[in-house]
């Protein structure tokens, strides 16, 4: 298992907020500690400016990277936000190449980016790094690119930036209603499927594997996966119900595509965090 990550990442904070340094901090303690995945640690590539510019206008390029003020009240205008962000970028494109190699990944880097829009940032995201790395994809030459969605909260920057990009399909499961409001209905290139607060377990699952046979329909060459664990039981910023083993159970259902699979961190703010990455990258290699 590549797991890319780098501990500058950990620098910035704010009291009180869910997005906070020991989501990562605490992943990097247990996943060095433990004995039952070998672990190759590397480091986010450079990122190239037009690499950004695919996914986002020019004037939120330099608003994230010179902060007018606080972007909303979830979003703050931290020091050096925009080279924390463009370094989850860097972690995703290096997931992307080990991808391309067949070799399992994980990029564990924070800030997440799949609220963030072609103009906007929110919901704790500058830079939307899956919606980059998904057109860099293209870019490189590869014809069919899935991007899935298993975070708690809809992606809705991710669907807003690759809404009817050429050979890009973009699929999400996640729970209605809850932020951002976005995510009720399928259209084009863009595959919603929606769980009620409080669905059980097995209920999510059904959800996901009609997500999933979608996916297989479209027939990627390769996948892009934003990977949320906030639908976990004990997960402070939603009301769904799953278990540890339903990380590790998702990670199997997609390893069985068969498809090269890159991997990012999204969202995950239960103290557990550390534990359900630790059983999503088993189930990515075992």
């Amino acid at each position: 298992m590549h797991v890319i990550t780098d501990e500058r990442c950990l620098a910035y904070s704010e009291p009180g907020h869910p997005e906070r340094p020991q989501r990562v901090a605490g992943t990097l303690a247990l996943l060095r500690e433990q004995k039952q995945l070998k672990i190759t640690w590397e480091k986010p590539i450079a990122v190239k400016d037009e690499a950004v510019a695919r996914a986002h206008d020019l004037a939120h390029i330099h608003n994230v990277a010179h902060p007018p003020g606080r972007f909303d009240g979830d979003t703050p205008d931290y020091p050096e936000i925009y080279a924390h962000a463009r370094r989850s970028i860097g972690g995703a494109l290096r997931a992307l190449a080990l991808a391309r190699e067949g070799k399992p990944n994980f990029s564990l880097l924070r800030p997440p980016g799949h609220h963030a829009t072609r103009d906007r940032a929110m919901g704790f995201c500058y830079l939307n790094t899956i919606a980059i790395t998904a057109l860099a994809a293209r870019a490189e030459g590869i014809k069919k690119v899935a991007v899935f969605d298993f975070d708690v909260h809809h992606g809705n920057g991710t669907e807003a930036i690759l809404h009817k990009a050429p050979g890009v399909a973009f699929f999400s499961i996640h729970q209605h209603p809850a932020y951002p409001g976005t995510g009720q209905k399928s259209f084009d290139n863009c595959h919603n499927y929606t769980v009620p607060p409080d669905t059980p377990n097995a209920g999510w699952r059904k959800t996901a594997t009609a997500a999933l046979a979608e996916l297989k329909k479209f027939g990627p060459d390769l996948l892009c996966i934003s990977a949320g664990f906030d639908a976990y039981k004990r997960d402070p910023l939603c009301q769904q119900k799953l278990e540890i083993e339903d990380f590790h159970w998702m990670a199997k259902q997609l390893v069985a595509l068969k498809k090269p699979q890159l991997n990012i961190l999204e969202g995950g703010y239960s103290k557990d965090l550390p534990k359900l990455i630790l059983a999503y990258l088993k189930g990515l290699t075992k």
